[in-house]
C-alpha cells in the first residue's frame, strides 16, 4: 500500500543563531513538525534517533569542528539517511561555495538574508520530489527483492546470479476458464486481486516472494535472498494457500487450486530494459511447473530435492509414484501435508 502524507512532515533546521532559528519557527512551524539544533555534532545526534525525519536546512558556518559541508558530506555518507535532502540556508553567497554544497549531495542552495516565501516553496518542491520517490520506492519493493533494488541504486543494472539452492512454487487454479466464462471481466479481474493479494501476504509472512502472475498462475521463490530453511518455507506457505481458497470461496466460486514445488539451481535476472520483469531462470525452474501440471486438485506435490530439505517432523510425506513430466521422464513426486 502507498503511504499516506497527510501527517506533519518532519524538518530539522541547523543553525548556530537563535535569531535565525526563532525565524524558521515562526515562519514554519504551524505546517510542519520543527526540529531545531544549533551545531552539526547535535544534529547529527538528533538525525541517528529520528529516522522519519524528512528534510533538513542546513546552515554552513557554525562553531565547532563541523560545518555544513562536513555535516552534509556525513549524511549523504551513510546509507540510512543519504535519502533525506539537504538544503543550504547560508550567507555564503559565493558561486564556488554553492557548487560544493550541491556536489556533496545538497538538494538546493539559498543565501541568507532570504525571502520566506522563496524557502517555503522550495522545501515543498523538494517534499514533493521525496514523496514521489518514496512511491517510486513502495512499488519496486512489490516487484523486485530488496537486493536487486539496492544494486539498481546502486550501479543502474543487475547482475544475474547463479543461486545453487532455491526452492520454487507454481500455482494455478483449476478449471479458471470455464469459471472464467461466467463472470464479468470486473468480476474476474477483482477475483484474482483478491486471490493473488492474499497469495502476496502468505508469501510475505513465509519470508517468500512472488516471482510473477501469467493469466491465472503464480510463481513464487524462497532462496533467493539465501534464506535458510527455504524448502521449509515455500512449502508452508504453498499449504497456507490451500487453507485459504478452503476458506475464502465467494458466492457460488469454489476456487481450487494445484501446486508443485521443486528444489534446485536457478538463475536470477531482469529480462527486459524498459519494462523489466526479475525472473528466475533454470531447468529446476521448468521442473517445479511441470510437478504444478502434475499435481491434484488442492493438493501440494513436490519433488525429492525438495523432500530432501524438508523437516519431517513438521509436514507428513507421502509418495504418490513416478509422473511423466513432459521432457523430463519420469519422477517421483511427493504429496506434502502439515503435521498436528
Amino acid at each position: 500500500m502507498i503511504p499516506s502524507y497527510n501527517k506533519k512532515r518532519k524538518l530539522l533546521a541547523v543553525d548556530d543563531s537563535v535569531e535565525n532559528l526563532k525565524l524558521l519557527i515562526e515562519l514554519l512551524g504551524k505546517e510542519y513538525d520543527l526540529v531545531v539544533a544549533k551545531n552539526g555534532k547535535k544534529a547529527l545526534e538528533i538525525i541517528a534517533s529520528n529516522p522519519s525525519i524528512d528534510l533538513i536546512l542546513l546552515d554552513v558556518i557554525m562553531p565547532g569542528e563541523m560545518h555544513g559541508f562536513e555535516v552534509c558530506k556525513t549524511i549523504k555518507s551513510n546509507p540510512s539517511h543519504s535519502h533525506i535532502p539537504v538544503i543550504f540556508l547560508t550567507g555564503l553567497n559565493d558561486s564556488e561555495d554553492e557548487t560544493l554544497g550541491l556536489k556533496l549531495g545538497g538538494a538546493d542552495y539559498i543565501t541568507k538574508p532570504f525571502q520566506p516565501d522563496v524557502v517555503k516553496a522550495r522545501i515543498s518542491t523538494q517534499l514533493k520530489l521525496k514523496e514521489e520517490q518514496e512511491k517510486t520506492k513502495k512499488l519496486l519493493q512489490i516487484l523486485l527483492p530488496d537486493n536487486v533494488i539496492q544494486e539498481l541504486n546502486k550501479s543502474g543494472t543487475y547482475t544475474p546470479i547463479v543461486h545453487d539452492s532455491v526452492s520454487i512454487l507454481f500455482s494455478d487454479l483449476v478449471g479458471f476458464t470455464e469459471i472464467s466464462s461466467q463472470l464479468s471481466p470486473q468480476e474476474l479481474v477483482d477475483e484474482l486481486s483478491r486471490i493473488f493479494t492474499a497469495f502476496d501476504q502468505i508469501m510475505k509472512k513465509n519470508n517468500c516472494i512472488r516471482i510473477k502472475t501469467i493469466g491465472d498462475g503464480y510463481m513464487a521463490a524462497c532462496g533467493v535472498k539465501n534464506e535458510e530453511n527455504h524448502a521449509n518455507n515455500m512449502v508452508q506457505a504453498g499449504l497456507e494457500i490451500i487453507e485459504y481458497l478452503k476458506s475464502s470461496s465467494v458466492g457460488l466460486i469454489e476456487w481450487k487450486c494445484r501446486i508443485g514445488v521443486n528444489t534446485g539451481k536457478v538463475i536470477s535476472g531482469l529480462i527486459g530494459t524498459q519494462r523489466f520483469q526479475f525472473d528466475l531462470l533454470g531447468d529446476d525452474v521448468n521442473i517445479a511447473s511441470r510437478i504444478e501440471s502434475s499435481a491434484p486438485s488442492m493438493k501440494l506435490c513436490v519433488s525429492k530435492s525438495t523432500v530432501d530439505c524438508l523437516d519431517t517432523n513438521k509436514f507428513g510425506i507421502t509418495s504418490i509414484g513416478y509422473k511423466e513430466l513432459k521432457g523430463k521422464g519420469a519422477i517421483e513426486l511427493f504429496s506434502i501435508r502439515s503435521l498436528p
